[in-house]
């Protein structure tokens, strides 16, 4: 008798076994999906994780059945989940329903997108003995004249239901029916159509007669035409590939190419021969394994300026993986990435690139999994974080730019994976090399690049070496108190602006607040309103007309008084990107006004519209949030302006100053990428902030002395590693007493490396109390006893009935 481990779509830990009925047991494979049962009725699609004959102590239940031929699973993306279950302390269902499409969750798997075809059938001859109708012979007519003749070596799928009919294959002499239908006009149409073959579907030759379907049917039944369904693509073909369009490289881009690539050379040459010596000696085999596992050469950082042009750099080493055989993995942090970097990889690659997001429709991401199983998959795959877990079957290179983006960090729901470490474990299960990009890398890859672990490339010069824009800093504070700045923009940024557009150029804005006010309140007595189901005020949305509570979503009508005391002077506080909109709108009449934050772009082709209209020069002001800060490259960027740089330093976390850095330096880098310099204004309250004259007076190594000088001192990463636990319960007060009980336990087994427990900066999210109780861990801990003793808290804590319906889950390098 032969077992299968299976994976089932539910955050359960670990695999579940069942039995192999005989008539599968020589076609069940570790990969592939089966139907499995579970409890009294349910059933569902598990992914066959391990086939064996050792038999369990427990009575088990068969497959139901197999529902695939081949493996959907490469061995590598097994192992892949495995290791992200471990580390991220996440169930291995949890991450089977993160990375598989929902298509190929379901029981009837994935459906291909098909059509109804026709051609003419074998035996046509046979079947004209009576002498077709006038829109019969218009049907056969138009047939030939739209294939030429043509023979198709597509055999025809037989189907329960036809779908799609073909003219019969030994009517390859269509001359020899054409005069049958002794209709020259038949043979006129022929010479003055064109097309490829022998198939057309049904639609296309029913629009081309205006003939019933009646007809059509008719001939079908006679036996004249053969009806079948063909495969319909739902990716979009980009057409050939084009690698002269790939751009000479500046001296300086082709310095940091070559060093790139002569540093992986030199690791792989000198990794073959530590292998060899390794393999040929009279070693362990657990020794000659470890050899092998050495080969990946070091991942590699390129550390370049805003508009470097590090994207033809990756052209150039995308091109040079795919013409030895391999395949590409580039990723991106967000999707809103992919627009300008699609249309740029297309006009190289063509069709050898795809896409793969969470905006596509769930056929569409199926689709794109099973052509990466076929024999002719893309050469380039280019997506968000989930792009990690597509198969990719020859990966030689993994690409991931913009690499200190917390987007990448998967929050909610499991697992809580950061795609750049899933993508170094990949590149190590499958001896890729990595490229990691970033003009503003974060602290922790800088600092294995500081200590050897990865290759540093640098690349200091801007293209065409256009200077960096200038940064001009704005005390709005004083501004206020003189009563000389009373909107959202200072005297400085609008009369910037104005000249920006009278130059024909454009601005961007940067404020990362969506909405029309962050809040309102009562300008008698204080009264804010709040979120009945979240610890979160709620935000203004003129144009929806509510209150909108951003962590649940929940919208609330706008009052008209104050419940509290009963005033009617209800006013904004705070300016969100709609406020603004109207600010500019009513201050600068002429200006083509835009806003990119999600409320705007939550439709679908609206982020690729904005976009469009902003590159083409129909938009004279971009407002928007982070979004705008990220990769995007515009040619006529006068100006940006940051509108509250100090909403960024103040937040409370121990990453703030550097997630600031990080965005004020991106969001300036928009500006000035072609042509002359450009200029940044950057509005504070507090114009003395270190942080600030660090980046306007370009002291970029005061500032990361200053910052790692402060996480040395405080024990936070890239000198330790964090845990964070979070606990979550209905009722706040057993929110409270079971995180303290918590808590003194895992102090029992990890001393004063345990903080907390504490509420975090939002308490209540969906009338869930969170509590959270963070762990710092000295580099070099053992992990996978800490995990172990993780889970078993949380196991003891679960157990107690007084906090049974507690929820505990872990945050592993939370962002």
């Amino acid at each position: 008798m032969r077992y299968a481990d299976v994976i089932l779509p539910l955050p359960l830990e670990g695999t579940f076994t069942y039995s192999v009925p005989e008539a599968y047991e020589n076609q069940a494979a570790v990969g592939m999906r089966a139907l499995v049962p579970l409890g009294r009725s349910k059933t569902y699609t598990a992914i066959i994780a391990r086939l064996h004959s050792t038999p369990p102590d427990f009575k088990t239940r068969p497959l139901l059945a197999l529902l695939d031929e081949h493996p959907i699973l490469l061995p590598q993306q097994l192992r892949l989940w495995e290791w992200i279950s471990d580390y991220y302390m996440s169930p291995l269902g949890d991450v089977y329903k993160a990375a598989l499409p929902a298509q190929l969750k379901q029981e009837d798997g994935y459906r291909p997108r098909t059509e109804v075809c026709i051609r003419l059938s074998d035996d046509y001859e046979s079947h004209l003995s009576v002498r077709p109708t006038p829109q019969q012979k218009r049907l056969i007519e138009a047939y030939l004249s739209l294939t030429e003749g043509e023979t198709s070596n597509l055999k025809p799928q037989r189907l329960s239901k036809p779908s799609a009919v073909e003219l019969a294959r030994n009517c390859r002499g269509a001359a020899n029916l054409i005069q049958r239908l002794s209709k020259p006009s038949a043979v006129e149409l022929a010479q003055a159509t064109q097309t490829s073959n022998q198939i057309l579907s049904r639609d296309e030759l029913l629009n081309a007669t205006q003939v019933s379907a009646a007809v059509l049917s008719n001939l079908v039944k006679r036996g004249v035409f053969e009806e079948f369904r063909r495969e319909l693509a739902r990716l979009h073909d980009a057409g050939d590939p084009h690698p002269e369009h790939i751009h000479a490289l500046t001296p300086a881009q082709q310095a940091a190419y070559e060093a790139i690539v002569a540093g992986w050379d030199i690791e792989e040459r000198g990794k073959r021969k530590e292998e060899r010596d390794m393999i040929s000696s009279e070693n362990t085999t657990q020794e000659k394994s470890t050899a092998r596992k050495i080969l990946n050469p070091k991942p590699t950082l390129l550390r370049g300026v805003t508009s470097s042009g590090k994207t033809e750099i990756y052209i150039r080493l995308i091109q040079e993986t795919i013409d030895r055989g391999q395949q590409v993995l580039y990723l991106l942090p967000e999707i809103a990435l992919t627009v300008q970097i699609m249309q740029r990889l297309q006009h190289v690659f063509g069709r050898r690139l795809g896409i793969y997001h969470s905006r596509y429709s769930d056929a569409q991401r199926a689709e794109i999994w099973q052509k990466q199983l076929s024999s002719e998959p893309f050469d380039i795959l280019l997506g968000a974080r989930s792009a990690v877990f597509l198969p990719m079957q020859r990966l030689g290179l993994i690409i991931i730019d913009e690499e200190h983006e917390s987007s990448y960090k998967q929050q909610d729901p499991a697992p809580r994976y950061h795609a750049r470490s899933v993508a170094l474990i990949l590149a190590q299960m499958t001896g890729a090399r990595v490229l990691m990009g970033s003009a503003t890398p974060s602290a922790e890859t800088l600092n294995h690049a500081r200590r050897g672990k990865y290759n540093l490339v640098n690349l200091t010069t801007r293209y065409k070496d256009i200077a960096l824009p200038k940064i001009q800093i704005v005390d709005t504070a004083d501004l206020q108190r003189r009563k000389i700045m009373r909107g959202p923009l200072s005297p400085q940024l609008i009369e910037a602006m104005q000249s920006a557009l009278a130059e024909g150029r454009q601005t961007i804005l940067f404020q990362n607040r969506r909405g029309f006010a962050p809040r309102i309140e009562c300008h008698n007595c204080g009264w804010i309103p709040k979120c009945e189901h979240c610890d979160v005020t709620l935000t203004l949305h003129r144009q929806q007309g509510a209150l909108v509570c951003h962590y649940c979503g929940r919208a609330y009508p706008v009052p008209q008084k104050c419940p509290s005391c009963g005033e009617t002077d209800l006013r904004p506080i705070g300016f969100g990107t709609e406020k603004i909109a109207d600010f500019i709108g009513e201050i600068m009449p002429e200006a083509r006004l835009a806003r990119m934050d999600f409320d705007t772009t939550r439709t679908t082709g609206a982020y690729e519209r904005i976009i469009g209209d902003f590159a083409a020069g129909r938009t004279d002001v971009l407002i928007g949030t982070q979004m705008v800060s990220k990769g995007l490259d515009f040619d006529r960027v006068a100006l940006v302006g940051i509108l509250s740089a100090d909403s960024m330093l103040s937040y409370p976390d121990f990453r703030s100053t550097e997630l600031a850095a990080q965005m004020i330096t991106q969001v300036s880098g928009r500006a000035g990428r072609k042509g002359r310099q450009g200029r940044v204004i950057l509005q504070t309250r507090d114009p003395q902030n270190p942080v600030l004259q660090q980046l306007v007076a370009g002291r970029e190594t005061d500032f990361w002395h200053a910052l790692y000088d402060e996480r040395r001192t405080f024990h936070y990463p890239p000198y330790t590693r964090l845990v964070y636990v979070y606990l979550r319960h209905r009722q706040p007060i057993t929110a409270d007493e079971a995180a303290n009980v918590l808590a003194q336990r895992l102090r029992q087994l990890f001393g004063v490396r345990v903080l907390g427990p504490d509420s975090p900066a939002v308490a209540r999210v969906r009338q869930q109390s969170i509590r959270k109780i963070m762990l710092k861990l000295e580099l070099g801990i053992n992990l996978h006893r800490v995990r172990e003793c993780l889970r078993q808290a949380r196991t003891d804590l679960l157990s107690d009935r007084r906090f049974g319906a507690a929820e505990v889950y872990f945050d592993v390098d939370p962002m």
